[in-house]
């Protein structure tokens, strides 16, 4: 697949500021974070510009994006359409939420409770975003059970990697390197996961099984059915080498979690706001190739009619 600026920014910048939400409003009305309204500030105001910067992207990538709207009438067969709905409920309670901490001063009682709704569908909207891709099924590398396992912890990674900046600024935290290095380690290994998994899992389509001809043997096209690049081989016919594969995902490997992992531990013993920092920028680098990576390794079932083996 051909990967879109506006869909790789939209699904990084949302699914971080809707895990730094989710993640606020769980913990503050526990009171696991500081409850200083200036922390509640920063975190919000970043999280709330993250998701919605995200959204607002993903619309560039439409035809008509003035249409946008007619995607939420949709929430009962689309995931799109109930990504989009839970979007836009999230920021109900989370507005409530974020009224009773800075003006009121309360994070507790109907509050907290916003606080905890907000997260809920913060979750259930990164869920929605990864289920997307995942109910796509003539594309194998997305249809998989890794995909939304893939979204949520990356969300959550990035979200406590976020927080964990934040948060230096009003406190000293211990619990919450660890658990954000836990965490990273834990969405490593499910990305190591799902890369196995796209490259070892046998194709289930073929141009035998496509043209439903295969009980008569091997099948070949004869000639390609146009002469010139159209709209699928441009968006469903992307190509990525090998070599250019592999170099990414080391990028990845790195930027996306060894240098977030190894900063978040080096800000837990040496209390430094920088190091804490430079997990951030490395993720935010490796999230990007990482989601670049992951439409560009996908291939569509259609290009079984345009010369590809197996798909």
């Amino acid at each position: 697949m051909h990967p879109a600026l506006s869909i790789i920014f939209f699904s990084t910048a949302s699914g971080a500021g809707f895990g730094l939400l989710a993640l606020t409003g769980i913990a503050v009305p526990l009171g696991l974070l500081p409850q200083n309204p200036g922390f509640g500030i920063a975190a919000l105001a970043l999280a709330v510009a993250l998701a919605v910067a995200g959204l607002l992207s993903s619309t560039l990538h439409l035809g008509r994006p003035e249409r946008a709207w007619r995607a939420f009438s949709q929430w009962k067969t689309s995931w799109l359409s109930r990504e989009g709905v839970l979007s836009v409920l999230t920021f109900v309670p989370a507005a409530v939420f974020a009224m009773g901490w800075v003006i009121f001063g309360r994070t507790g009682g109907v509050f907290g409770l916003c606080g905890i709704l907000a997260a809920m569908l913060a979750v259930g909207t990164v869920y929605c975003t990864g289920m997307i891709y995942r109910s796509l099924k003539p594309i194998r590398q997305w249809h998989n059970c890794w995909v939304v396992s893939v979204y949520l912890a990356l969300a959550l990674m990035s979200g406590l990697l976020l927080l964990d900046l934040v948060v230096r600024f009003w406190a000293h935290p211990t619990a919450l390197p660890v658990l954000t290095s836990i965490v990273v380690v834990f969405a490593w290994w499910l990305k190591e996961r799902y890369w196995r998994f796209i490259d070892t899992a046998s194709a289930p389509s073929s141009i035998e099984s496509a043209t439903g001809l295969g009980r008569r043997g091997r099948v070949r096209m004869l000639e390609p059915p146009n002469t010139e690049e159209n709209y699928l081989l441009k968006e469903m016919g992307f190509r990525i080498a090998r070599k250019h594969r592999m170099r990414l995902r080391f990028v990845t490997r790195v930027a996306g979690f060894a240098v977030p992992l190894v900063a978040t531990l080096a800000a837990l013993f040496a209390a430094s706001t920088i190091a804490a920092a430079i997990a951030v920028l490395g993720a935010a680098l490796g999230l990007v190739v990482e989601r670049w990576l992951f439409f560009a390794e996908a291939k569509h079932t259609v290009m079984l009619y345009y010369g590809a083996d197996t798909v």
